[in-house]
Formats: structure tokens, C-alpha cells, sequence
């Protein structure tokens, strides 16, 4: 027996013998059971996220300077690789097709779920699965992601320390034996910790993993987010310094004709973010139709392409942040700025198509700084006394394209916020994110992290591919109705007829026999309990108290209405027509629970 576990025998009712393990299992029970175990849950998975963030960018800078012998190629220009100072600028040609030769067997032999850009497959594990992520992600992301990015894959770095994060998190939770509620939100905290660690960016970190993570704001996980993102700033901040992520220049606004400016930019942005996520996915089929080969040997052969790109445009090279920071300074010119654009745009669509691993967070926020500055440089030029400096359009169109493309319009404003730490900027970067997340809105469903999900058929708000519940309606599950109460039933009458009900909430109907809402039992007692005073005259009818809880039809989808039930009042809910006026029955958890485990037949 080692001396990290142990065995105690006792004895069952019945005069059995059972065993129960003790030591390192009791030790899981009881962070699992403790009060305190979230708390230390998830500062153990920030702190991970921390850790993981900063091997993470060394393994960047180490590959980068490999294979382009600069440690951040983007800004150098066409300057030779000193390893290879004999092929002059030609090198960038080669480093992407051995960079995929590296990558592509590693992903596609251990870990299939690190090709792309990760933030949807976290999402999805969230959604669907339970927080469970394959434990091998961590490692391998890492390595695929930096090699992509070393060689010159136009991908950014949050995506893959997201699924870092999340999968670290993912994998302690199954370690502890977490219930499913409590391992989602260990997933969250690891994806909080890793934008927290990797930006410097704490505030963000916490928005980024509540908005689109868990896709929630509720307390419990909002305390265990901030801890995590707070214990992975601290091990971030030891290793890379407390300071701005980029180096921007202090801007503000000069004249209140710009705020006019801004929402314009904000809706352009919202065009662009749309497009910029419509041609990633239309260069990942036009990938996906044009490979006939291996998978592996992918992201090498499509990297050939990928190197004559950054042969003609080098500031595509990685990440790019040199070339963000000089166009928010204002060194460019508009025209080249456009080109910028369109490159970065067409670069990491085909990073990502040929089967590369990154993330697509900072390129966004790199078409989002050329766009802004372009803008900027053009409203200048026209209204040089109205527009003011140019890196401020740079600046929130950053924002304003990440949200275009992501709506996550929090998310998009805390991080600019903390990347500039002006509070004079914020007024404009929401007026602008706000315009570009409607813009998005009206041209599309989806985000740049949903569409992949819905183009392999899978729904977040729906069930789960294979779920029991399937694609069943609420009209094959719904039960009889329960007695009604015309609106004008007294509440003293009503409270003898509530009591009885097995539902706690009956449905309320006028004269005429529409749905009005339901009433409760609670609500009920809590009204005859008032003592009429000096203020309004509480109410004597079930029409005056009658509740319109989340409305559910016939054809809805099981899987949805059950969103609404858990969140009713009561044991049950009316289920209306299609014009949502009249009641056709009524939806419990038990009807919904037969749908799931049908009873056996006799």
C-alpha cells in the first residue's frame, strides 16, 4: 500500500462488507464537497492558465526566432533569416511548408480538436458535452499553435491559450470527479485565466470567458472567473511585467462632430467583421474541396501557398503586432493601410484552411487597427479641423471589428479599455462597438466562432447531436390542461383551487377565452398577506396578478422550451398556439422526463 492512499473496511445493514478508499480520493471528496473547493478549483486552474500562457509565448519567440531568426518577423520587412542568410527574403517561402511538416502529423495523430482556431470548440464542450475536453489538447495546442505562428501562420495566440486554459481546466475537474455544472465553469475559468495571463488583461479575461464561454452572468461563477483571472494576472505580470500589452499612444476626443465619425466607422467595422468571418470560411471550403490528400501533409503543402503570400506581404508574418502598433501611430498610408487589411484577411483565412492552429481574436483586432487608421486618414483629409488624430479610429476600430465578428461587445470594450488604459476613449469605443454588433446582427446569425459549429450541423442553443431528446416538439410531450381561472376570479376564491393543483400555477383566461399569463401560489399568498395601507390597493383578481412567464408553443423544440421550464415558477407551463392567444397544453418536467426515459411497457 503506498502512502498516498488507504482502504477502511465497515459494514453494510445487512452484514456486508464494504470498502471505502480514503487519502488521495478523500482528498478530491472533499475539495469536491467543501465549501471552499471552488475557491480552491479555481485558483488552482488560473494559476495553471498562467503557467501555461507563459510557456506558451516562449515556445512563440522560440519557434519565430527558428525559423525567421527576428523575434517578431512582421516588422523587419523583407530582411533575410540570418540561419539562412543565403536565401535572402526567399525564406519565408519554406518556413511555412516546414512548419506544416512539423504540425500537421501531431494534430491530426494526437489531438484533432487543436486544428483551427479553438474558441468554438471550447465553446461547444460548454454547451454540449459536459466541460469535458480531450486532455491532450493542452500540450498538443501548444506545440501546433506555436509552430504555426514560429513559421508564420497569420493566426493569433488567444485562441490556443483559450483551449489551453479550458482544457487544463477541464481535466482537474475530471480528476476531482466535479459534478457537470461545476466542470463548465472550471473550463470558463481556465479560458478566463489564459486571456487574463496573455494580454495582461484580467477585467477582460473574466467578460471574455462569462460572455462567450459560458454565455452567463450568474454570481457563483462570476466570483470563481475573477479568481481565476486574477491568480493567472499575477503569475502573468511576475513573468512578463505589470504594462499596457501595446504600446499606444494617448488619444482623445477633440471635437463632438466625431462621435458622428465613430458610429460611422462602427458600422463599416460591423460590415467588415462580417465579411472578414464569410471569406474565412469560404477559403476553408475552397480548401477542404481542393486537398485530396492525407490530412497531416496538408498544412505543408497548403503552406507553400501561405509563403509566396508573406514573400509579397511579410507584415503578415504571425501575429503582426509591430504592424498594428505603427499603424495606430499613423506610418502608413491609407492605401497600403487597405492593402493590410485585405492581406491580414486573406492571410488567416488561409492559415486556418490549410489546417493551421490559431486563433483569430487578434487577427480581428489587426483588420479592425488598418481599418480604423484608413478611416481615420481619409476623414482628416476631408475634415481636417473636425476629425482629429487617426490613431484614435485606429484604436476603436480594433474594438468595433472584434465585435462585428464576434459580437461580444463587453468583451470587445474591457479589452480595449485595459490594452490602452484611457478612459477618455471609452465613449467612442462603445458607440462604435455598439453600431458594428447591430450592423453584424442584421447580416448575420452567426459569429465567427458559431459558424463553424453550424456548419457541422450543431446548434448551441439546440440539443446535442444524438441527444435523447432529438428533434421532438413540445406537442408530443405536452400534457392535458389543468382547470383554468377566468380573470375575474376573486383571489380568495382562487387560493382553494391553487391548493389543490398539483402544478402550484394555473393559466388565467378573459371573457373571451385568450391566455392572459398564469397564476402562482405564491403569488397569490403573498398578495392576500398584504394589509391594505396609505400606498396602491393590492390586487383582488387573478387577471390583475396574472404573470406572462417565457412563452412556449406547440412547435417549439423540446430542447428549447426546456430552457423555459427550469426557469418557471411552478412545476409546469402553458403551452399556447401558434399565434401564442390560445392555450393547447401543458408542459411538465415529468412529461419532459418520459420524453427522455419512455416508461416500459407492462
Amino acid at each position: 500500500m503506498d502512502g498516498g492512499t488507504r482502504t477502511a473496511a465497515g459494514t453494510t445493514a445487512g452484514g456486508g462488507t464494504v470498502r471505502v478508499r480514503t487519502g488521495r480520493s478523500s482528498l478530491a471528496t472533499g475539495i469536491r464537497e467543501a465549501p471552499w473547493g471552488l475557491t480552491v478549483l479555481a485558483l488552482t486552474v488560473g494559476a495553471g492558465a498562467g503557467l501555461g500562457s507563459i510557456a506558451f509565448r516562449w515556445l512563440i519567440e522560440t519557434f519565430t526566432r527558428l525559423f525567421s531568426g527576428h523575434a517578431d518577423y512582421a516588422g523587419a520587412g523583407h530582411a533575410a533569416n540570418p540561419h539562412v542568410p543565403g536565401l535572402g527574403p526567399y525564406f519565408v517561402v519554406l518556413a511555412p511548408v516546414l512548419g506544416g511538416l512539423l504540425y500537421g502529423p501531431l494534430v491530426d495523430r494526437f489531438a484533432k480538436e487543436a486544428r483551427g482556431h479553438g474558441v468554438p470548440e471550447v465553446m461547444l464542450a460548454v454547451a454540449q458535452r459536459g466541460g469535458r475536453i480531450n486532455p491532450n489538447v493542452s500540450v498538443v495546442k501548444a506545440l501546433a499553435s506555436a509552430l504555426c505562428i514560429g513559421s508564420g501562420g497569420s493566426v493569433g495566440r488567444e485562441g490556443p491559450i483559450v483551449q489551453i486554459g479550458s482544457a487544463l481546466g477541464s481535466t482537474l475537474g475530471r480528476m476531482v470527479a466535479v459534478a457537470e455544472g461545476r466542470m463548465r465553469l472550471l473550463v470558463a475559468c481556465g479560458a478566463a485565466g489564459g486571456i487574463a495571463a496573455t494580454f495582461n488583461a484580467p477585467l477582460a479575461g473574466v467578460f471574455f470567458a462569462m460572455e462567450l464561454i459560458l454565455s452567463d452572468f450568474a454570481v457563483d461563477a462570476f466570483g470563481a472567473v475573477v479568481l481565476a483571472s486574477v491568480s493567472a494576472s499575477v503569475i502573468g505580470r511576475a513573468a512578463f511585467g505589470d504594462t499596457a500589452f501595446l504600446t499606444l499612444p494617448a488619444f482623445h476626443v477633440d471635437h463632438v462632430a466625431q462621435y458622428l465619425l465613430f458610429a460611422l466607422l462602427g458600422i463599416v467595422a460591423g460590415l467588415v467583421g462580417v465579411g472578414f468571418t464569410r471569406v474565412l470560411y469560404a477559403v476553408e471550403d475552397a480548401c477542404d474541396w481542393a486537398w485530396r490528400g492525407p490530412e497531416w501533409l496538408r498544412p505543408a503543402v497548403g503552406g507553400l501557398l501561405l509563403g509566396l503570400l508573406l514573400l509579397v506581404l511579410p507584415e503578415m508574418y504571425g501575429v503582426g503586432y509591430p504592424v498594428l502598433e505603427k499603424a495606430t501611430r499613423g506610418d502608413y498610408v491609407a492605401v497600403f493601410l487597405l492593402l493590410l487589411l485585405a492581406g491580414k484577411i486573406l492571410a488567416t483565412a488561409l492559415t486556418i484552411g490549410i489546417g493551421g492552429s490559431g486563433g483569430v481574436f487578434a487577427p480581428s483586432l489587426f483588420i479592425g487597427a488598418m481599418l480604423g487608421a484608413a478611416f481615420g486618414s481619409t476623414v482628416h483629409g476631408l475634415l481636417p479641423g473636425t476629425a482629429g488624430a487617426v490613431g484614435a479610429y485606429a484604436l476603436v476600430g480594433m474594438g468595433a471589428v472584434f465585435a462585428g465578428s464576434s459580437r461580444a461587445p463587453i468583451t470587445a470594450v474591457v479589452i480595449l479599455f485595459e490594452l490602452t488604459g484611457q478612459y477618455s476613449i471609452i465613449l467612442p469605443l462603445m458607440l462604435a462597438i455598439v453600431t458594428a454588433t447591430l450592423t453584424s446582427r442584421l447580416l448575420s446569425r452567426d459569429t465567427v466562432y458559431t459558424l463553424k459549429l453550424r456548419r457541422r450541423g450543431i446548434d448551441l442553443a439546440g440539443p446535442a447531436p444524438r441527444a435523447r431528446l432529438g428533434s421532438r416538439t413540445v406537442s408530443s410531450v405536452m400534457e392535458g390542461l389543468p382547470p383554468t381561472l377566468p380573470a375575474f376570479t376573486a383571489l380568495d376564491e382562487a387560493a382553494p383551487l391553487l391548493s389543490l393543483s398539483e402544478h402550484g400555477v394555473l393559466p388565467v383566461l378573459d371573457s373571451d377565452g385568450r391566455y392572459l399569463g398564469t397564476l402562482t401560489a405564491r403569488s397569490v399568498a403573498e398578495a392576500l398577506a398584504e394589509s391594505p395601507g396609505d400606498g396602491p390597493a393590492p390586487p383582488e383578481t387573478a387577471g390583475e396578478l396574472a404573470e406572462l412567464p417565457t412563452p412556449v408553443t406547440a412547435d417549439m423544440a423540446l430542447a428549447t422550451a426546456l430552457h423555459a421550464l427550469v426557469a418557471a415558477p411552478g412545476t409546469g407551463l402553458p403551452v399556447l398556439d401558434a399565434d401564442r392567444t390560445r392555450l393547447v397544453g401543458w408542459l411538465t418536467h415529468q412529461s419532459a422526463l418520459r420524453a427522455v426515459h419512455p416508461p416500459a411497457p407492462a
